[in-house]
């Protein structure tokens, strides 16, 4: 089965499919976060500074990526997130403004003409990533909103941006007819929901794959893509390449 793990910012995307994937022995794929890909693709820009035309490649990288590491995975994969993540992160930033959680009268944009462009442009791009999410997933599991934004400093967006994301993932799955469950509640509570409305398999208890998860999520660096970039700079000036 090709599973697709879906949900916005905070809802636990990450946990659940490293957990599912120890539990079920089933591989997990995904992409680099626009975070870890900005200090290589836009040096010394702050994603919540990042342009539309700048937030594209970050997204178009992001797609790429997904897709390469799916075709490598022809038996089947439990995915942290989707194709439609990239698009659906750009479509809101175009409908609440450039600055989430921050009230301007043209929302970042120059101009209501060019704001309408580009949405424009993110329908387009949002045509192409369906097309790609209903003939590569079997189904998705959606997972709500249930626990506060994260407080970690490197998500520039708000809990309109969250609810508004959530909305269009969920309406975009069913106007595309691709099966979805919404799965709540605890870890435990969603990876049993997990395994019996897929009929998964198991290769081990619950317990060892949350704990498996947890030590894999302690080992994510979650630092600004800034201090990515100093640290790499570090590295490379010791590596004699500076």
């Amino acid at each position: 089965m090709k599973l697709a793990i879906s949900g916005t910012y905070s809802s636990g995307k990450t946990t659940t499919s490293i957990a599912l994937s120890h539990l079920t022995g089933i591989p997990r794929t995904h992409a680099k976060t626009m975070r870890e890909i900005l200090p290589s693709l836009l040096p010394g820009r702050r994603l919540e500074d990042c342009t539309i035309p700048e937030l594209l490649q970050l997204g178009m990288v992001r797609y790429a990526e997904r897709a390469v590491h799916e075709s490598h995975l022809p038996d089947g994969f439990i995915s942290d997130g989707s194709s439609l993540h990239e698009w659906v992160y750009g479509k809101v930033r175009v409908l609440v403004g450039l600055h989430p959680g921050v009230r301007e009268a043209t929302g970042g944009f120059q101009s209501a003409d060019e704001r309408d462009f580009f949405a424009q442009v993110m329908d387009a791009i949002g045509a192409v990533m369906r097309r790609h999410a209903v003939d590569t997933y079997d189904a998705f599991a959606h997972l709500p909103i249930e626990f506060p934004l994260a407080s970690d400093g490197h998500r520039p967006v708000s809990e309109e941006f969250r609810a508004k994301s959530d909305e269009l993932l969920l309406d975009t799955l069913r106007q595309a007819g691709i099966p979805v469950r919404i799965i709540g509640g605890s870890l435990v509570d969603r990876l049993e929901a997990l395994v019996r409305s897929f009929d998964l398999p198991t290769v081990m208890p619950v317990d060892e794959a949350i704990g498996l998860a947890d030590a894999e999520m302690s080992r994510i660096d979650t630092s600004d893509e800034l201090a990515r970039r100093n640290i790499r700079a570090i590295v490379d000036t010791a590596k004699g390449r500076v």
